[in-house]
């Protein structure tokens, strides 16, 4: 369980992200605009990662204080703060302007936040996946804000003839304590945007200590709007003039289109056109299939319901669950075909061991299912083109659409909207390309919809998986020898499919002496791709359950078990804000269990259990109280999580995303799964996958965080992991039923 923000990005990311890490380009490093502004308005000042476009100059108003991309402040006092990476329900949209907005000693009231347009050159890196915004924005985000208090602060020290020393900020204004005197921030912008930008190494940013908006709650910046149901997602684009089409492809990855029934769709009502695209053949740009373009997203579904298409499947897929899992099994106890890492002699440590163990754990495939289908509008203009649409990888987008349509990328603009959910579905961009190419046969905005069909059967999958465990105890209990061989898939034989891999440092590798962990690639075609909390969501439930295991069999406390596999507090692998700490790892771990009560006298029928796991650099452990009925019923009564992620930016919104994610978890691990036959997806809607309903939901949720003086690093993907095993070692505990296999209801158990 060990991270690299670089390694991960890249890993998690793949082929659909190109762009440098915006963390590693400092202020310092920047080149400075100076622009002349009105007559009598002094300078405008930005901070840039490169080039300026003339637009981007442009944009930025001469009445305005801006002293970098990210903020201005206007004579009337208020505050505008950008927002620039996508908002995808995770919260960044309001996390982002509170970093700002902390640095700058800005009252909240008087901030308000746009999202920020797609511009590298002025903001860097501007997707979201892999928890990664915060961390790889952190200094980036709390120098532009230092940047700006210090200007405004020496603008009122000169107005007042006093030393830059004897002045302080609060509430967006600047104060004199010995002579009584205060200014805005309004008033003091045509006269800060005079002033030379500082040199970021003399700028003093804040400790945790003095935090005075961070680390509370705030509601979402856009909450009121979504509750309303304001125009601010994808889905809801609408302009004169629009179109709205529907995309048909091969229901089997890699099939072409031989014939359709073109003519008849084209009669039905409300069609406009329907044809057929060749795609380029890569599945996360345009896959071959049939168009259609409507007056109405209505009328476009129902002509694609009578769409008839004569497909060539020579060459599609003809993926099997169902076989891949009888061919997991038969190979499991083998050795597997590839060394992964190996640490002293596993062999004679299990050879040697009081007692072994085995087992083998298993997990499907499982779609995203985002709440918002995908969709992108799209309006070609000849030599341009405009996109609207809910991706979390804006600049990735942008390239491909331009390669697509032999565009220079400057003639591609790419107006980023909300998203109704992404969990990484949306570091793709297939439906930016298909509406692209659409439009480009299209004279008029056109809004391409996916069906839930669509979404359910052409998804980018979390990939199945296989774990088979040997271990071995010694006479005292001790963990003493970890053998795993893991089994996952491959689309081209060398490596595993996204979403599919497992790190060499897998906890507990590098805390045992005898270890050896092994892998075998079944061949897929099947897409895969970044799944909430890629690796680590599947990984987590085979690796603490069997633990537990191990501690049962040793006859001992779960808790005491895994803190001695813990150690003493160290750095897993060498020291960085990233890695794996078995101290901060033990400190979530007592803080769970002793939160939950655990070794509590519990009622007849109850268990309680516990899981830790560190990932996207968050070390967390959740507790589960669960009971079991005659009938093989769950109750979730309790869930008690515990994370250490540094410093909370905002209270309200990470506590959010820890109870998604468990609810999340639960849903997964519960009910949810896709069976592929003959390369097919066969779920294609929630009646066939039954997403958890809220009163089935655990009444009790409680979160807690440790936080530490450590770089902060995101929420949305780390509380999710612990989830699984937590709940299914609850529920030996509760029943001795050991769960292997996921989801539970394959078990017979339902909730």
């Amino acid at each position: 369980m060990t991270f690299s923000a670089d390694a991960y990005f890249a890993e998690v990311m793949g082929e659909f992200e190109a762009s440098p890490r915006a963390s590693a380009i400092h202020f310092s490093r920047r080149s400075i605009l100076k622009l002349s502004g009105a007559a009598g308005a002094g300078l405008i000042l930005a901070f840039t990662l490169g080039p300026v476009t003339e637009a981007a100059a442009a944009a930025m108003s001469a009445k305005d204080f801006a002293p970098n991309a990210f903020l201005r402040v206007s004579p009337d006092g208020s505050i505008l703060i950008y927002a620039h990476r996508p908002e995808i329900g995770q919260g960044i949209k309001t996390a982002v302007p509170l970093i700002v907005a902390e640095e700058m000693d800005a009252a909240w009231a008087d901030v308000k936040v746009e999202q920020a347009p797609i511009n590298t050159a002025l903001y860097g890196r501007q997707s979201a996946g892999g928890s990664t915004s915060i961390p790889t924005s952190w200094d980036q985000l709390r120098q532009a804000g230092a940047a700006a208090r210090s200007m405004l602060i020496t603008a009122a020290a000169k107005k007042w003839g006093v030393p830059v020393s004897e002045c302080t900020t609060a509430d967006s204004a600047v104060a004199h304590a010995a002579s009584k005197r205060q200014l805005r921030y309004g008033e003091l912008a045509l006269a800060a945007a005079a002033l030379p930008v500082p040199d970021v190494k003399t700028l003093t940013l804040k400790t945790r200590a003095q935090y005075r908006l961070l680390g509370n709650r705030f509601t979402g910046v856009d909450n009121l709007k979504v509750v309303t149901g304001q125009p601010l997602f994808g889905i809801d684009q609408a302009m004169p003039g629009m179109l709205y089409a529907v995309y048909e492809k091969c229901p089997a990855v890699g099939g072409k289109v031989i014939s359709a029934n073109l003519d008849h769709i084209k009669t039905l009502p409300g069609v406009k056109d329907a044809f057929i695209l060749e795609g380029n053949g890569v599945t996360s740009d345009v896959m071959p299939g049939v168009a259609i373009v409507a007056d109405s997203t209505w009328n476009a579904f129902k002509a694609k319901a009578a769409l008839q298409v004569n497909w060539d499947e020579s060459k599609a897929s003809k993926d099997s669950w169902t076989k891949l899992q009888a061919e997991a099994k038969k190979i499991a106890k083998q050795a597997g075909a590839e060394n992964i890492t190996k640490s002293g002699d596993v062999d004679a440590a299990l050879k040697g061991a009081a007692k072994t163990l085995e087992a083998f754990y298993s997990y499907p495939f499982v779609p995203h299912a985002t709440l918002e289908p995908q969709n992108t509008t799209a309006w070609f203009k000849g030599d341009s083109i405009e996109l609207w649409a809910p991706t979390q990888t804006p600049e990735r987008a942008i390239t491909q659409v331009a390669k697509l349509l032999n565009l220079p990328e400057n003639r591609v603009t790419l107006n980023q909207t909300r998203a109704g959910g992404g969990f990484g579905r949306r570091l793709v961009n297939d439906p930016c390309c298909e509406a692209a190419v659409i439009a480009q046969r299209v004279n008029a905005p056109v809004k391409l919809t996916w069906t839930r069909e669509d979404d359910m059967r052409h998804d980018f999958y979390r990939p199945g998986g296989f774990h088979q465990f040997t271990a071995g105890l010694d006479a005292a209990g001790k963990l003493v020898g970890w053998k795993v061989h893991f089994i996952t898939f491959s689309s081209d034989g060398k490596t595993p499919v996204a979403g599919g891999n497992i790190p060499a440092a897998e906890f507990p590798l590098p805390l045992v002496a005898h270890g050896e962990l092994t892998q075998s690639m079944l061949p897929l075609m099947t897409p895969c791709g970044a799944w909430r909390a890629p690796r680590s969501n599947a990984i987590a439930f085979a690796t603490q359950s069997f633990i537990h295991e191990l501690a049962v069999a040793a006859g001992r406390d779960h808790l005491e078990f895994l803190l001695e596999i813990l150690g003493e507090p160290r750095h897993i692998p060498p020291a960085t804000s990233a890695a794996l700490n078995t101290g901060r790892a033990a400190a979530v771990i007592k803080l769970a269990a002793e939160k939950a009560g655990w070794g509590k006298p519990l009622p007849q029928g109850h268990g309680l259990g516990l899981a830790f796991y560190f990932s996207h650099a968050g070390h967390f452990a959740e507790v589960a109280e669960v009971s079991v009925d005659a009938q093989k019923r769950v109750t979730i009564h309790n869930v008690v999580m515990a994370g250490d992620i540094g410093p909370i930016i905002n209270m309200s919104g990470a506590e959010n995303q820890c109870q998604g994610g468990i609810i999340d978890g639960l849903s997964t691990m519960m009910n949810l799964q896709v069976g592929i036959e003959n390369g097919r997806v066969i779920e294609g809607n929630f009646t066939e996958y039954p997403i958890l309903r809220i009163n089935k939901a655990p009444p009790k949720i409680e979160v807690h965080f440790i936080q530490s003086d450590n770089t902060p690093t995101g929420v949305g993907e780390p509380a999710l992991p612990p989830v699984a095993p937590a709940i299914a070692n609850a529920i030996f505990a509760a029943s001795g039923i050991r769960v292997r296999s996921l989801p539970l209801r394959n078990e017979g158990l339902t909730v």
